[in-house]
């Protein structure tokens, strides 16, 4: 089923060793029981449609136009007719529909009138998804077709997709190894008891090639419960999908390709020959749902792509994300470790933390000049503030709880609620709004072990966090501000970014026309901004409609880091008010945060830049380097003026030669290296070496160096930091 995810299984490059095991020699005798069931059900859907009266429906594209090529009949036309009647061009690109934001099979027939009908191609976010949901699938048939494992869930990612398998007595189904000797012409599995190595990709990958080539189409059948306790009776796992997790009376709906039949909402592509380039890229272990108590299945990734150019392109990126990996330039540039005697909590040294409070400070300096007030609030809180709030009945196996003169408290997992208390602490007025509050306090959440990846999900994280009161009035000006901010703290970044507007979802509190206004509000608030955005109808918090910020790193990698998202909850629960000429009422809140979490902010930035930080921010800026001892004492001089104007400055007076003293720095990423001599002393100068920074061409391209006066270098210098820039020259001009 992949529209399920699940959690836990750390990642691992390489999988274990163990006795060979072959292809499965015959298929399993429930793959015929399920086609059967299947191909039963199909056949009762097909004649219920087939008798169905042709019943014209009327369905608009996204310009509002009414298609009208030939009649849309209801139940039996369907999203491809209609692409094919606009452009043949268009419909061999597509790879999904959307009837009125619901995402819809290209074959699946229409059900009803349609106000908005789009056809989604592979580069948009609906066609990825599809895409990769689609070969989840694919990957899910061939690892059953060779272990003959119990399939689990197989989602699609953000990158790329996976699929869950227990083999051996982890599931109700299983693969056993062939006897000692026995001869076969299938390629052998290398892979240990209930695993899948790295070693058995290439088998795992050679039949989906031929799956792909056989372009199996993509069928689906919506079915009663008991049809589909049926038809999965072999795997466990699906059982307790179907009878725990979904809904009873919801519908149930399945997809085939080829032998594999598989829970599903969908939707998928019509064939699995739209995938031209497929390749797994990593296997791990992971629980059934997340769960330790649970069994422990294999998991394989993959990546899949409609050109074989758009993989070599993305494998490239991959290589460089593994050669900008956060958690080992962390290490390489003595920024911050993690020890296991305080698992997913981070250790900043020196050079760590310098970056670190760069980032907070550049924040502050935000906050500052668009007025808001910084509060520290406590750690710890009785656990009667968290049950105010509502997070303690729905958040409390996520906090670290513990007890304390006979009563239960918490480490605060987010600011919001000891925000509302100071806002509660003193009487307020509608002179007092917009209220903005700022709090770097740090937070804690009790994250599964097996989900903790270095700066990116973590225990212990700080965030920039913010939250505004303010009347109803106001909200329109506050996000704008919001989003203002957002633009010029991601341009220093060199981020893009995108918006989309989640509106009001089925469950919600409060009032229908509270939700109304906001949302309109946000809409005025994002065309006013200036960028383009999108909707997300119903994907709204329970609490109030939002804007999702997504941003695009140097690695083309999509992050979700900022947030801004009305509240009309909090200041219910915790009855807050401001008199006004009304009288009392509530003030709205707003969550806000531009970084997100100063942790994960740091991680992304590593490895965006991949340690050739920009000046402001590098922990190692500057490097002096003597070309003998006779001038130490100059450096050092030198060293003392720069550190009085708050550079991060070393000096170099080690008995290594001037080259190998060049290379450390080189090796470093050092941005400026000064070196100086008899000449430079003299003149009170230093011959300045930028990274980066070359000149001539050809054989003649050598590192560019200038001399200019220890003054000079320091205007420059400030400058460039306020500017947070790496541009002299701009700056100059």
């Amino acid at each position: 089923m992949a529209d399920n995810g699940g959690k836990g299984g750390k990642k691992k490059k390489g999988g274990a060793k163990g006795k060979a095991v072959k292809p499965l020699a015959e298929t399993p005798a429930y793959v015929d029981k399920r086609i059967e069931l299947f191909e039963a059900a199909k056949a009762r859907q097909d004649e219920w449609r087939a008798g169905l009266p042709d019943v014209e429906i009327e369905v608009k594209m996204p310009d509002g136009a009414v298609f009208s090529k030939f009649p849309v009949l209801c139940h039996k036309t369907t999203p491809m007719e209609i692409v094919k009647a606009i452009s043949s061009s268009l419909a061999k690109q597509v790879v999904v529909a959307s009837a009125d934001g619901a995402p819809w099979d290209l074959h699946r027939p229409l059900e009803g009138p349609v106000e908005c009908l789009k056809f989604h191609k592979f580069d948009s976010e609906e066609g990825k998804h599809a895409f990769w949901h689609s070969s989840a699938h694919v990957l899910g048939q061939a690892l059953e077709m060779i272990f003959g494992g119990a399939l689990g869930i197989g989602p699609a990612l953000e990158q790329g997709f996976y699929y869950d398998m227990a083999l051996g007595a982890d599931g109700d189904v299983g693969a056993e190894a062939e006897a000692d000797g026995a001869s076969s012409s299938e390629p052998e599995l290398k892979v240990a008891a209930k695993t899948v190595a790295d070693a058995d990709f290439p088998v795992i990958e050679a039949k989906v090639k031929a799956i792909t080539k056989a372009n199996q189409p993509f069928e689906r059948v919506r079915m009663e419960k008991d049809e589909a306790v049926a038809m999965f009776g072999y795997n466990k796992y699906k059982q307790e999908i179907i009878n725990q997790d979904i809904p009873e009376g919801a519908p149930i709906t399945v997809y085939r390709c080829g032998p594999l039949v598989d829970l599903c909402r969908g939707p998928h592509l019509p064939s699995t020959g739209l995938i031209k380039a497929f390749a797994l890229t990593l296997t791990s272990s992971a629980y059934w749902k997340g769960k330790a108590e649970n069994d422990r299945m294999s998991r394989v990734y993959g990546i899949s792509f409609p050109k074989a150019k758009q993989l070599k392109e993305h494998l490239a990126l991959v290589e460089k994300a593994k050669k900008n990996d956060h958690r080992r330039l962390g290490l390489d540039q003595q920024l911050f470790f993690f020890d296991q005697l305080s698992p997913g909590s981070c250790f900043f040294e020196p050079y760590g933390a310098r970056m670190y409070n760069a980032l907070v400070d550049f924040i502050k300096e935000q906050y500052w000049k668009r007025g808001y007030e910084e509060v520290i609030t406590p750690n710890v809180y009785n656990h009667k503030l968290w049950q105010t709030s509502g997070h303690w009945q729905n958040y409390a196996e996520n906090m670290f709880q513990f007890e304390c003169e006979h009563d239960i408290y918490a480490l605060k997992p987010m600011n919001c609620p000891g925000h509302c208390l100071v806002f509660k602490h003193r009487t307020r007025s509608w002179r007092d709004l917009p209220l903005r509050l700022a709090d770097f306090g740090v937070l804690h959440r009790n994250e599964l072990s097996g989900a903790l990846s270095g700066l990116t999900r973590v225990r212990r994280f700080q965030q920039d966090d913010a939250h505004i009161f303010c009347m109803s009035s106001q909200v329109q000006d506050e996000v704008a501000g919001v989003l203002d901010m957002l633009r010029e703290v991601y341009g220093v970044f060199g981020f893009t970014f995108e918006l989309r507007l989640s509106t009001r979802p089925e469950k919600f509190m409060g009032e229908i026309a509270d939700w109304d206004v906001a949302e309109a509000q946000l809409r005025e608030a994002l065309d006013r901004f200036g960028e383009p955005w999108t909707i997300n109808e119903g994907d709204g918090a329970f609490y109030g409609p939002k804007i999702d910020i997504t941003v695009m790193d140097a690695l083309r990698r999509k992050h979700q880091c900022a947030t801004c998202q009305l509240d009309f909850q909090l200041p219910k629960n915790f009855d807050l008010e401001f008199s006004s000429e009304n009288g009392h009422e509530r003030p709205v809140m707003i969550h806000r945060a531009i970084l997100g979490s100063v942790e994960r902010m740091i991680a992304i930035l590593t490895e965006s830049y991949g340690g050739l930080w920009p000046f402001w921010l590098a922990p190692r800026q500057v490097a002096i380097v003597p070309i003998a001892a006779e001038y130490n004492d100059y450096a050092e001089s030198v060293r003392a003026r720069l550190h009085a104007e708050h550079f991060h400055v070393e000096v170099d007076t080690s008995t290594k030669t001037l080259n190998q003293k060049v290379a450390i720095a080189d090796v470093a990423h050092v941005n400026y290296i000064l070196i100086v001599g008899g000449q430079e002393a003299e003149n009170g100068t230093v011959n300045l070496r930028a990274r980066g920074e070359v000149e001539g061409e050809g054989k003649k391209r050598r590192i560019k160096r200038r001399e200019v006066s220890v003054d000079d270098l320091i205007t420059e210098l400030v400058a460039l930091r306020a500017a947070r820039s790496d541009d002299l020259a701009a700056l100059r001009e």
